[in-house]
């Protein structure tokens, strides 16, 4: 048995935390490899240290004096080592940090850092071995994980180790300066280490019992989810619930190794298992509700558009060439809706419209704005007939107007498009109809 363990910012953001995390550890011969974040946030209104490097470079990039803003970052650090006990010093890093951001100010190098400290105090303080992230895992030419020579050398290197520390979010770029993944990062450096090592489980621990059925900022105490497929994951983590990073599966996924979700508050909670597939029958028809608010809808309206070859790619490269993403395409006979993130959308819509006309040559053009999109997701929707009545009858009985439906073919989730003020009122309806009430 073979475990990845993976600890968030939260987890490590004192040296309280670092003692629970090293009992965690101890707890299970079978945990030998281990990923950390940087600090997180210690109260409500500290600051995370990630974001203390990154003002950091930010200062140093207009040639602004940094040192006491290093020096704040070194306390933060220190304050860890000494409630540690540790005969140990990173004041030579710092100076070798102060003296690169001086000279040639880059903010993956700036915003990696704190996985790199936080790694070597982890390091001496289980009396593991450290392994610079950027010495094995590699992007390519386009900014991509290079997996090929990701796996290889880190293989290699893992192969030689009973117990090593690599600090997450952060690699090697094609040409050789530190570059970081996108912020929660940690969580794919974990899944990379997993399947690198051919881990049985990948445990991910950050200071939540796994995911919940809902935001527990709009349901009070809401059900926890015992058991997710990857494919509820990314749906669920797409639109927004943000308990791991919605990347993080790809790197276990081909090899079939499962994610366990725990609290390192509360390491006795079974947590969530994310599985590439489960026979276990879901607790309740769903298995999540999540949902995002500001976005626009663009109505595309011309008679037998389902007749005229190519169109629906006229209007996209109207989105396309404006640099804009669409979220959902629901369509009918003569319409054709594109979904779109509103503020990325309102400072170009007069541009993209006049290009969808050029293009696509529609009838009529219509926006509307303040949309919010809530995805109702489950593997159990399949074989339970009346699911989407269920919710609409829902939504009917809280007086919420549904703006918009999209349905995939494989029955997984259904998308949901209301008014940003009624986002709430209506997560909290189709969340009681199908776990409080189970009706």
């Amino acid at each position: 048995m073979k475990k990845v363990v993976k600890f968030g910012g939260s987890s490590l953001a004192d040296a309280k935390q670092f003692k629970k995390v090293a009992d965690i550890i101890h707890a299970d011969e079978t945990r030998r490899y281990v990923v950390p974040s940087a600090p997180g946030k210690r109260f409500g209104n500290d600051t995370k240290v990630t974001d203390m490097l990154i003002a950091t470079y930010e200062l140093a990039a207009k040639g602004e004096d940094i040192h006491k803003k290093i020096l704040d970052i070194k306390a933060r650090y220190d304050e860890i080592i000494t409630g540690l006990n540790l005969d140990f010093s990173l004041d030579q890093d710092f100076v070798e940090i102060e003296e690169e951001l001086k000279k040639n100010p880059d903010q993956d190098f700036a915003a990696s850092r704190g996985e790199y400290l936080n790694g070597k105090i982890m390091a001496k303080y289980l009396g593991y071995t450290f392994i610079d992230s950027k010495e094995v895992i590699f992007f390519d030419e386009e900014g991509g994980l290079n997996s090929y020579k990701t796996n290889k050398v880190l293989k290699e290197k893992l192969d030689e180790l009973e117990h090593a520390v690599i600090p997450g979010f952060y690699g090697c770029s094609k040409d050789g300066r530190v570059k970081t993944f996108s912020r929660g990062g940690s969580d794919i450096t974990g899944s990379i280490v997993a399947g690198a090592c051919h881990a049985d489980v990948y445990e991910n621990w950050t200071d939540v019992s796994g995911f919940l059925v809902a935001d527990p900022r709009i349901i009070d105490n809401p059900a926890g989810i015992k058991t997710l497929t990857y494919r509820e994951l990314r749906e669920l983590s797409y639109m927004g619930a943000s308990v791991l990073h919605e990347d993080a599966i790809f790197p276990v996924r081909s090899a079939g190794i499962p994610i366990n979700i725990k609290n390192t508050n509360a390491p006795e909670d079974e947590g969530t298992w994310i599985v590439e597939s489960t026979g276990q029958k879901p607790e309740f028809t769903i298995t999540g509700i999540a949902g995002k608010k500001g976005f626009c809808a663009v109505d595309v309206t011309k008679s037998l558009m389902n007749s005229e070859i190519g169109f629906g790619r006229k209007v996209l490269q109207a989105f396309e060439e404006s640099g804009i993403n669409f979220e959902h395409m629901p369509s009918g006979i003569d319409t054709m809706t594109v979904v779109v993130n509103q503020d990325e959308f309102l400072s170009k819509e007069q541009s993209i419209v006049s290009t969808i006309h050029r293009l696509a040559k529609p009838d009529s053009v219509e926006i509307e704005s303040d949309l919010a999109l809530i995805a109702v997701v489950g593997r159990g929707m399949r074989s339970t007939r009346g699911t989407a009545g269920r919710i609409f009858s829902a939504l009917s009985h809280a007086r919420v107007n549904v703006r918009m439906i999209d349905q995939g073919s494989s029955e997984l989730n259904i998308i949901i498009g209301v008014e940003n003020d009624d986002f709430d009122v209506a997560v909290k309806a189709i969340y009681d109809i199908f776990v409080e009430t189970q009706f």
